[in-house]
C-alpha cells in the first residue's frame, strides 16, 4: 500500500473541508461537498434527517457491523444582539473559547443578504486606550463583532439584513508546513473526516473488501452533544469515532502518533474495543498512546447514552491546543489512518 498516497489525499481533502465555514447548526454546504467527494469516490451516501452524510463501504458479513465517525461540524458563534454603536454581542456555538477568539477575523453569514466581514474584539480594544485592558476578563459578555462595515448604529447593521441568531464563523487559517506539521482551527474533526475520506479511498482502489460491513457515519452536532445518538444503521454491533488525540500534560500522545482512548470524562471505552485497537497497532509497527482523556466526549459516547446497544471505542491523530488554534502532523494522520486499516482489515 502506498501510504504517501493516501495520505496527501487526505490532507488536500482536509484542507478543503476547512475552507468551508460549518459550525454546529450550519453544516448544509460542508455536507454537500463531503456527499459529493463520496460520490466521486464510487459510494452512494445519503444524508440523514439532521444533516449528516451516512455511507455504506461494504463488507463481507452484515452481521457485526462496525461504524466509523467522525464530525464535520465545528465551534462558531451566534449573534445575540445589534448594539447602540453597530457592533455585535455574539455567544458561543459549541466549546469556543472567548480567549482563543479573540483578534480573530469572522465572517457573519445572513439568512437572506449574504455574509459580512467582520473581527472579534474586546469591547474597547485599544491598549492605548483601555487602561484595564490587561485586566480584563476575556468573555462573551465583554467582547463583540466589529464589522468591517460602515456602520455607527443598530440601524445602519439592520439595513444590512444583520440579526439576532446569524451564525458568526471564524477564519480557520489552515497552514501544511515544510516540515508536515498541519495547524488550523478547527482540525476538531475536520482531519478526521478527511482520514475517512482517505479509508475509502483506500478500499476502492486497492479493491478491498473488510471482513466486517462497514460505515462511515460524518457527524452535524457532535460540538454541542448530539452529533452520534442516531442514524446506526440494523446490524452495527461497534461504533469507533475517529476525533482528534489530545495532546498535553500527563497525557503521552503527541501530534506525529494515533491516539487510543481508554476512559474519557464518561467513562471507559469498551475494553475489547481497545484491546483490539493496541493489538493492531502493535502487530503492524504503528506509532501510537494509549491515553486517559480528563476533559472529553465523543460521540460513540453519546451514542450509548441514547439507548444503542454497542461496543465503542475511540482513535485520532494527535491535535495539540484543542478547540484554539490546533496543530497535528502528516505522521499523525499516517498512524491513524494505517491503524483503522489493519484493525478493520
Amino acid at each position: 500500500m502506498k501510504t504517501k498516497k493516501y495520505v496527501d489525499y487526505i490532507v488536500e481533502e482536509t484542507k478543503k473541508i476547512l475552507a468551508i465555514d460549518s459550525p454546529s447548526g450550519f453544516t448544509k454546504e460542508v455536507a454537500d461537498y463531503v456527499m459529493e467527494e463520496y460520490r466521486a469516490l464510487g459510494y452512494e451516501p445519503q444524508l440523514t434527517v439532521k444533516g449528516g452524510v451516512l455511507v455504506a463501504i461494504g463488507g463481507k458479513k452484515k452481521k457485526d457491523a462496525v461504524m466509523l465517525e467522525a464530525h464535520i461540524d465545528t465551534l462558531g458563534a451566534m449573534v445575540t444582539e445589534i448594539k447602540g454603536n453597530g457592533r455585535l454581542k455574539v455567544s458561543p456555538i459549541g466549546g469556543m473559547n472567548a480567549n482563543n477568539a479573540e483578534a480573530e477575523n469572522c465572517r457573519v453569514y445572513t439568512r437572506f443578504s449574504g455574509k459580512y466581514e467582520g473581527t472579534f474584539q474586546l469591547n474597547n480594544a485599544s491598549i492605548h486606550v483601555n487602561g484595564d485592558y490587561n485586566e480584563e476578563k476575556r468573555k462573551y459578555d465583554a467582547m463583540e463583532v466589529v464589522l468591517d462595515e460602515k456602520v455607527k448604529s443598530k440601524e445602519d447593521v439592520e439595513k444590512l439584513g444583520i440579526m439576532a441568531g446569524d451564525v458568526v464563523c471564524f477564519d480557520p487559517r489552515t497552514v501544511v508546513t515544510d516540515s508536515g506539521y498541519i495547524k488550523s482551527r478547527f482540525l476538531d474533526d475536520k482531519l478526521s473526516v478527511g482520514i475517512l475520506l482517505g479509508y475509502a479511498k483506500y478500499l476502492k482502489e486497492e479493491k478491498v473488501e473488510p471482513e466486517r460491513m462497514i460505515y462511515h457515519h460524518v457527524t452535524v452536532y457532535e460540538e454541542v452533544g448530539h452529533g452520534g445518538a442516531a442514524s446506526i444503521p440494523d446490524g452495527v454491533t461497534e461504533v469507533i469515532s475517529v476525533d482528534m488525540g489530545c495532546v498535553g500534560d500527563g497525557l503521552s500522545c503527541d501530534e506525529t502518533q494515533v491516539s487510543i482512548c481508554a476512559k474519557d470524562s464518561r467513562g471507559p471505552y469498551n475494553y475489547d474495543v481497545v484491546t483490539g485497537l493496541i493489538k493492531a497497532a502493535k502487530e503492524n509497527d504503528i506509532d501510537f498512546a494509549v491515553d486517559v482523556y480528563p476533559y472529553y466526549g465523543s460521540d460513540a459516547d453519546v451514542a450509548l447514552t441514547a439507548g444503542y446497544d454497542i461496543r465503542h471505542g475511540l482513535i485520532g491523530s494527535g491535535v495539540y491546543a484543542s478547540h484554539g488554534y490546533e496543530r497535528s502532523h502528516k505522521d499523525g494522520v499516517k498512524n491513524t489512518f494505517k491503524l483503522i486499516c489493519a484493525y478493520l482489515g
